[in-house]
């Protein structure tokens, strides 16, 4: 259940409108990495969970606080809107360059479709969407992604915390910065102590039968690449992080049987692709299966 309460987790308040700025903003209210989608990542993660106890309360947890983020982004853009000219014509950009900058700098939308006001979309207008988020059902899998999100999503709002000199959006922006340096460590808390608790490990998932890998692909690096250094990394040498192997180094093709190329496919001539059959043949053949089966 959720229950509305009409006050801010923090201070949300900019010194001064800036149109401009708002349309930059909208990236960390409604981009792939924004707070809509760490919100709804977190939410349908713990809505996925099927083991109770601290981490689905960990997944509601931060789920909710991330809401309250996307108000605090949602009240600011709003603001940051609301010298927002109404005049948009070509006269008025020519007789006053601000209404220019409106035009040039901010997403138009924002004036014709929600008034001067925040809309659930990113920077360039695209709308959010829903496939943005991952929620599995791994929890190691998932707290890994939520790591990752927050990672992508503070590394945007350090970017656009440089990108305004005004005291009040970057004392906000401040704010949510470390909350998600604290939410990075947490996820990672998180899934360490997956692993040390034996509910999850990598290779995720770890209840898949190993047995069922094949065994020459497991832990070779093979060097797709002409560059020669990757060899040097601890990816190519040494113990693998599940202690169950030993990386090693080859250069690609990888030194086994290759596979035969199989013959071009010869779909049902109905579908009027392009193959070696003559015409004639193909027609006859559609015509015959139309009227033995549809299928």
């Amino acid at each position: 259940m959720f229950f509305h309460e009409q006050e801010l987790q923090y201070t949300a308040t900019p010194a001064a409108p800036d149109a401009v700025y708002a349309r930059r903003m909208q990236e960390i209210l409604g981009g792939q990495y924004g707070e809509i989608t760490v919100a709804m990542q977190y939410s349908f993660q713990a809505w996925n969970a099927h083991l109770p106890g601290k981490y689905r309360d960990l997944l509601f947890g931060i789920a909710a606080e991330e809401f309250s983020h996307v108000e605090m982004i949602a009240v600011m853009i709003a603001q940051l809107l609301e010298k927002l000219p109404v005049e948009q014509s070509e006269a008025a950009i020519k007789a006053d360059p601000t209404v220019g900058a409106i035009l040039g700098g901010t997403d138009v939308q924002a004036a014709i479709v929600a008034g001067a006001g925040v809309r659930p979309v990113d920077s360039n207008g695209n709308p959010w969407q829903a496939s943005y988020i991952t929620a599995s059902g791994n929890l190691l899998a998932d707290f890994t992604a939520n790591a990752n999100a927050e990672m992508q999503g503070r590394v945007q709002v350090a970017r656009i915390f440089e990108m305004t000199d005004d005291a009040g959006v970057r004392d906000m922006l401040s704010f949510l910065i470390a909350r998600d340096t604290v939410h990075q460590q947490q996820w990672e808390a998180a899934a360490a102590e997956l692993r040390a608790e034996k509910i999850e490990d990598v290779p995720v998932p770890s209840n898949f039968p190993r047995s069922n890998e094949a065994e020459i692909a497991k832990y070779p690096f093979i060097n797709f690449s002409d560059g020669q250094m990757a060899k040097e990394g601890s990816w190519a040498n040494g113990p693998t992080p599940d202690g169950q192997g030993t990386f090693s180094y080859e250069e690609a093709p990888f030194p086994t049987d290759t596979a035969a190329f199989p013959p071009p496919t010869q779909p049902d001539p109905r579908f009027f692709g392009t193959t070696g059959k003559p015409n004639v043949l193909e027609k006859a053949e559609g015509f015959v299966k139309d009227k033995v089966s549809k299928k």
